[in-house]
């Protein structure tokens, strides 16, 4: 067998050779209203008339009984400079304590859910939860996104090799591969 060959993987390898995954914060409330925010790489579009995306979200996380609890979510595509505060979003809790401004992020008021959305980002997308899938260990929301907000002018976005480097990709393809995140 040679290095060009197609070989067994291991499911570490197979996500590792298919990065970068789109990094986004998906915002969300708890039962209380108190705002808080998940690092995801697994999402994606999944219809568009209308307008949905899907979601991955762990079984066991504070962000999961947010969801639940409020059936909604906002997409939030942040910028390189804000590359640690989405690190941190991804790796820490909400459920003890304010991980946003732990993070350095705020947020502001979604015009079309209760949701918070991240005031720091580059788009913004409202969703509210229309189907909830159990799949493994996670749970699929998909959401039909009721609102979108944006900055336009090929502000560079992250992206996630399998959660071990965060890279900024903008619109026109350019590419800054050495971000700091942690």
């Amino acid at each position: 067998m040679t290095d060009k060959e197609l070989r067994t993987l291991t499911w570490d390898e197979a996500v590792t050779l298919t990065s970068p995954h789109p990094y986004v914060l998906a915002s969300c409330a708890d039962a209380a209203g108190r705002p808080n925010a998940i690092g995801l790489g697994w999402w994606t579009i999944c219809s568009w008339e209308p307008p949905m995306v899907v979601i991955s979200l762990g079984e066991p996380r504070y962000s999961r009984e947010c969801i639940d609890a409020g059936q909604e979510f906002v997409l939030c595509f942040l910028g390189e400079e804000h590359a640690k505060g989405a690190w941190i979003c991804g790796t820490k809790s909400g459920r003890k304590g304010d991980k946003l401004a732990g993070a350095g992020l705020t947020t502001i008021p979604s015009l079309k859910v209760k949701a918070p959305t991240v005031a720091q980002s580059v788009v913004a997308l409202e969703c509210a939860v229309r189907q909830r899938v159990p799949a493994g260990d996670h749970i699929l929301y998909v959401g039909e996104v009721l609102s979108m907000r944006g900055i336009p002018g090929g502000a560079k976005t992250l992206f996630s090799l399998h959660y071990r480097k965060l890279i900024a990709i903008g619109p026109d393809g350019n590419a800054s591969l050495s971000v700091p995140f942690k």
